[in-house]
């Protein structure tokens, strides 16, 4: 009994996040005009997943008490690489495929390797980064255009048999390949304890500079896959600023809603994607009820603030910072 205790509060956060994203796609379904069907699920289900590939780098960043402002630039500049080198044969899209991974990947080791070793703040860094990103996304893309993969690019963004969308399944299958290994591994306890508290953690000897380059490098692979399933999505490649921009304010957004201490050391990627889906219906079901397209901005910013205001009143509750993880 006291084990499910633990285990239920070990995941309260997840826990609720999921429960409101249910409520609030239920009430979104119940009134979208063509109800509920596989091609609205499907549609919906793309839109969550570019997010929450975005807020599972994310999330990887803050549990080490860090932030990455590049996260959007990342995803903008292998958007505009995949609608290079992601064509052709079977095996040219497979090699594309891989280049696409590695860059986002390099990128994030990139800003993990300032971080540790130019002992400089993440926000900086990544903001310099972030810069340097869009500007090479910006020279492989100076107009929108491109192209992709169609048999790759229809498959993961359309419908499996019995209509269950195949972007969900993708998305369930990165969570079991890399967050699941890597939150059981001795990397992912480091991560989490760095973002604890990153003395005591270096002091017990948990290897601090090897979790957050890993934990940037991962950060940057995820990353790369929001830019990957995006081109997928258009067909194309777009160096956007305001895309950019976009999905690292969301992606943030999205790891307060899904109950990630901006703190470090506490919650959940899995919290975090459904953080994601949670911000994506908010914009649907502001669309269903036909709000003012003026008005969503502020009503997201509203919901936004809520959320972190929740978040701080619990850390303003606790007496001591072990208690977040009791």
């Amino acid at each position: 009994m006291n084990e499910w205790r633990y285990r239920i509060g070990e995941h309260r956060q997840t826990l609720l996040a999921f429960i409101v994203f249910l409520l609030m796609f239920v009430i979104y379904v119940s009134n979208h005009p063509a109800g509920f069907n596989a091609n609205v699920v499907t549609t919906a289900a793309n839109k969550g997943v570019l997010l929450a590939l975005v807020a599972m780098a994310q999330t990887i960043v803050v549990l080490t008490a860090g932030i990455d402002l590049s996260v959007g630039m990342v995803f903008i500049l292998t958007n505009c690489l995949a609608s290079w080198i992601v064509v052709g044969s079977l095996g040219m899209t497979a090699l594309g495929v891989i280049g696409v991974l590695l860059t986002g990947s390099l990128c994030g080791a990139l800003n993990g390797l300032i971080v540790i070793y130019g002992r400089l703040q993440p926000i900086v860094t990544t903001i310099a980064t972030g810069a340097i990103y869009f500007g090479l996304a910006l020279a492989l893309r100076p107009v929108p255009g491109g192209d992709v993969n169609s048999t790759l690019a229809d498959s993961l963004t359309g419908q499996l048999p019995g209509g269950i969308p195949a972007s969900l399944v993708a998305l369930f299958i990165v969570v079991l390949v890399i967050w699941v290994p890597f939150r059981r591994s001795e990397i992912g306890r480091a991560v989490y304890a760095a973002g604890s508290s990153e003395i005591a953690a270096y002091m017990s000897g948990v290897p601090i500079r090897r979790a957050k380059l890993v934990a940037y490098s991962l950060s940057g692979l995820l990353a790369s896959m929001g830019g990957l399933f995006l081109t997928f999505i258009t067909y194309s490649g777009e160096a956007s600023a305001a895309n950019g921009g976009t999905y690292t304010l969301y992606s943030i957004a999205a790891v307060v809603l899904g109950g990630v201490s901006l703190f470090g050391g506490a919650g959940s990627a899995i919290g975090a994607i459904f953080g994601a889906l949670m911000f994506r219906t908010i914009g649907d079901l502001l669309f269903v009820f036909d709000l003012e397209p003026l008005w969503q901005p502020l009503f997201q910013g509203i919901v936004l603030l809520v959320a972190v205001s929740l978040g701080s009143v619990r850390l303003f509750r606790i007496r001591n910072r072990l208690d977040l993880f009791g």
